[in-house]
């Protein structure tokens, strides 16, 4: 049987490194466009990525240019896949045009810390993924502004090396921006992490078909990234949550209504008083457009401020211990803040939409720095989020220093639900 070949491949370094002034940054690289392999032909499933739906479960997703059965066969063992379901199978058109056959199948209930083998027809390519552990320690890879450059796959190259469990993507996949076949391009290049992990994701401004010809916006996201907004009680694939080795992850949409009254504002305050901190001491937000930010890029925009205004109240009552955002092509990470001075009970924020995008970095920082923001720089990278137990865990962001993994900027975060002057406030 042939099984799927992964061709990332690169020996990680981490080094501490106390600074940013020293730091040569390496010029754009282009863009690239990921096609199917040589011998695919009509049938041939690509663009495969996994994502988590409930407490152990676990959705496939994957596209082929004809309609094939939506049917995943999977087992503990590579000689026997002992399971089969069947899912669904749809498809989108935007403009002049229509996508592939997109088929979503989810499977479970799983085993947690177990590697599974799957396939989608009996002597078809294999893959094979490992379930997240059901306790702690958890270990979440991060990166925002992904696209699909040459620093993109160096990013990815990276994460792949850092064994981690769960991928989190704070918005901008595939910087499609309108152009249909790149998100097929995007899924591609994807696809041999994606296949392995769960990936997680939210929207940002460049997943969005916001154009005057066709005013619908996230078509291509909400069809091919399906999150598992249904079984958290949300009516929209742009917002979401879901629990994972006591960790409770929230992904929140700056490009949908957020004001108060709007459905997004509602389902996150009912989502908040859900949270459990004895079952899921850790509490952890996503959004695309970041609330604290001095970079020179993305300032004043109403996704940011806006939505800032109208829901940081909500967070910082519910002791959220970090926000993750995107958006600003550069990586900053704040202390503690609540309505922007320093304060203990509030979140870590953390930007990091450093992956790769073709637009490059943004560069320019205000001066001087904000006494709240910690650590900032202009380099693309990925951050590593290592919930160790109840209590600990440890943030560490990794730069790409010409094609090796740097450990630039690392931090220990104390849980705020295990200090007694942060006690849950009523929201």
């Amino acid at each position: 049987m042939k099984f799927h070949n992964f061709w990332l491949l690169l020996v990680a370094s981490a080094t501490i490194f106390a600074g940013a002034a020293a730091y040569n940054r390496p010029p754009p690289r282009k863009n690239l466009v990921f096609k199917p392999a040589d011998d695919a032909d009509p049938t041939t499933p690509q663009q495969v990525h996994i994502s988590l739906v409930g407490k152990n479960k676990m959705r496939i997703s994957w596209i082929t240019d004809d309609r094939t059965p939506a049917t995943v066969h999977y087992g503990t063992s590579l000689e026997k896949y002992e399971y089969s379901i069947t899912g669904t199978v749809s498809s989108y058109q935007h403009l002049n045009y229509t996508s592939g056959q997109i088929h979503d199948v989810t499977i479970g209930p799983l085993e947690p810390s177990t590697e599974y083998y799957y396939r989608f027809a009996p002597g078809s390519t294999g893959y094979s993924f490992k379930t997240p552990p059901a306790k702690f320690p958890i270990k979440f890879a991060i990166s925002g502004d992904l696209g699909q450059t040459g620093w993109t796959q160096s990013t990815l190259e990276h994460v792949s090396k850092s064994n981690y469990d769960v991928f989190l993507l704070p918005g901008d996949l595939s910087y499609a921006d309108t152009v249909q076949p790149l998100w097929d391009s995007f899924g591609r290049l994807v696809e041999p992490l994606a296949s392995r992990r769960p990936w997680m994701v939210t929207q940002g401004n460049h997943d969005s078909e916001n154009i005057t010809a066709n005013p619908v916006t996230f078509i291509a996201y909400n069809a091919r990234w399906r999150m598992p907004f249904e079984e958290s009680g949300s009516g929209s694939n742009l917002y979401y949550s879901f629990e994972v080795a006591g960790v409770h992850v929230i992904m929140l949409g700056s490009y949908t209504d957020f004001q108060p009254g709007s459905n997004q504002y509602r389902w996150l305050v009912s989502d908040l008083k859900k949270v459990d901190r004895n079952k899921t001491p850790w509490l952890v937000v996503l959004i695309h457009a970041p609330w604290y930010n001095s970079n020179y890029d993305h300032q004043g925009e109403i996704q940011s401020v806006g939505m800032m205004e109208s829901m940081e109240g909500l967070l910082y009552k519910a002791r959220v211990d970090v926000v993750l955002a995107g958006h600003v092509h550069a990586y900053e990470r704040f202390n503690r803040v609540y309505n922007h001075v320093a304060n203990n009970c509030g979140p870590v924020h953390i930007t990091i939409g450093d992956g790769g995008n073709l637009h490059g970095l943004a560069s320019n920082y205000t001066e001087p720095q904000p006494t709240i923001s910690a650590f900032r720089e202009a380099s693309f990278g990925h951050g590593q989020f290592e919930v160790v137990n109840a209590s600990y865990a440890k943030w560490s962001w990794h730069r790409n220093q010409d094609d090796e993994s740097v450990q630039a900027d690392s931090v220990s975060i104390i849980n705020l639900a295990s200090n007694p002057a942060c006690n849950k406030l009523e929201i």
